[in-house]
């Protein structure tokens, strides 16, 4: 999803690319969205990258490339009262169950649901530890489908390469199965929960990690257990 000012400032880019074959100045973009400063630019730029819409050529200067442009519906408007750039927006990450809604339903609103926020995925923390019934969050019906989900706060950077951060909170459907290649809870020894990419390699089962600084860890199959699977992504601006 992206904010109506990172489309606006998208656009101008891949415009200005299209007739001059060289990407805008900050001055230049700051300009064309009426913004105050250059900081702002700065904060959609690294947005814009983080989601892979557009990439930043090394050793040249205002050197910017437009990798995609979105969809009509992966813009997502400022609400009224707040800056675009504090707009709550959702990944969508897999959402083909083709099952009923879970979660509690809003009073009032038919598009919105609210999960369980359990705490932090952070290791030596078992999920069923973290169970607080008590901390609620607001995510889009259209992300869930079958099963029970929940939603954990992430810490840490080791998924940062799949466009998970620190701080993001992650949607998550219960499940004791997962595909291969796709990104799960996963609990080590009963004792260690983290959210990783699940490999199977032969008879070992491998959480990869998304940052090349981190390694990526050998278990048994009777050391792994699978709590749930990533469906989708919620990051606060």
């Amino acid at each position: 999803m992206l904010t109506k000012k990172q489309h606006q400032l998208l656009c101008f880019i891949d415009l200005k690319l299209r007739e001059n074959g060289v990407s805008p100045s900050f001055d230049e973009m700051k300009d064309a969205l009426g913004l105050q400063s250059k900081s702002g630019i700065h904060r959609l730029i690294t947005g814009l990258e983080e989601r892979g819409f557009i990439r930043r050529l090394p050793h040249r200067a205002r050197a910017l490339e437009v990798i995609r442009m979105p969809e009509k519906s992966s813009v997502q408007a400022g609400i009224k009262g707040r800056p675009d750039e504090t707009v709550r927006t959702i990944s969508h990450v897999r959402s083909n169950f083709g099952k009923p809604l879970s979660g509690i339903p809003i009073p009032g609103n038919s598009e919105a649901v609210q999960l369980p926020l359990y705490g932090k995925i952070a290791a030596g923390t078992p999920i069923e530890a973290l169970c607080d019934q008590t901390s609620l969050v607001e995510v889009p019906a259209s992300i869930l489908s079958g099963g029970d989900h929940y939603a954990l706060t992430v810490e840490g950077d080791s998924m940062i390469e799949a466009g998970i951060l620190d701080g993001d909170t992650v949607i998550i459907r219960r499940c004791e199965k997962a595909e291969n290649g796709t990104i799960v809870v996963a609990l080590v020894d009963n004792e260690e929960a983290t959210l990783k990419r699940l490999r199977h390699k032969g008879n070992a089962i491998a959480l990869e990690p998304a940052n090349r600084t981190y390694e990526t860890r050998i278990f048994g199959p009777d050391r792994v257990t699978v709590q749930g699977q990533l469906v989708g992504l919620l990051r606060s601006y």
